[in-house]
């Protein structure tokens, strides 16, 4: 052997030695066996820890995918919202134009013709809008509900219930149960809360 060789032998032992320094050196001693109990122990645990993970996922997504069903079926439920509220001041004219030849006894033919029209084309628009289930509020007679309703005035009414809806000024309408526009109306004043307005 050429001594290039041997050196180079040498500071691979070297380095070999070294390297086996760096080690960690195991809990076992030389010559002692690991005890597979404390082993078997904690492989176990390790295992029903990631059990526990898995099964907090599983239902980490279950939730999100329920949330995620219920925002696309109500999405689909109310997609219609806006569009239903610019319809709605057509059928408030409708309306309108029907009440202002209610009470008015005409021999022109042209306007009974016009009003049968105009009671026509609201009829046929209601009926669109209720298989969309666009429903009409309509609360005469009814006990006040804040939640469907806006009252704009109260006024005695000796005939009504107290807090009841006397008037509407304007109807309101809800899509598939939820409030699109609240109803205007005036409600009947409680005959104590007259006395003490007439007392102040």
């Amino acid at each position: 052997m050429s001594a290039d060789e041997n050196r180079n032998e040498k500071v691979d032992e070297e380095m070999k030695a070294e390297e086996r320094a760096g080690e960690p050196v195991s809990e076992t001693q030389e010559g002692e066996t690991p005890d597979p109990e404390n082993d078997a122990d904690s492989m176990e645990a390790r295992m029903q820890e990631m059990q526990d993970q898995m099964l907090r996922t599983q239902a980490e997504m279950q939730n999100v995918r329920r949330r995620a069903e219920i925002d696309v079926e109500k999405a689909h439920k109310f997609a219609l919202e806006k569009f239903v509220k610019e319809l709605l001041p057509v059928a408030d004219s409708l309306e309108k134009a029907v009440e202002s030849t209610e009470n008015q006894q005409s021999s022109d033919e042209l306007v009974v013709s016009i009003r049968e029209g105009v009671e026509m084309t609201l009829d046929l628009f209601m009926k669109s809008l209720g298989k969309f289930n666009v429903q009409q509020v309509n609360p005469v007679g009814e006990p006040f509900d804040p939640q469907l309703h806006e009252a704009m005035s109260m006024v005695p009414a000796p005939d009504a219930e107290p807090n009841s809806v006397v008037a509407v000024v304007q109807k309101g309408y809800t899509l598939n149960e939820r409030l699109v526009r609240p109803a205007m109306v005036v409600v009947a004043k409680a005959e104590d809360a007259r006395k003490i307005d007439e007392q102040a």
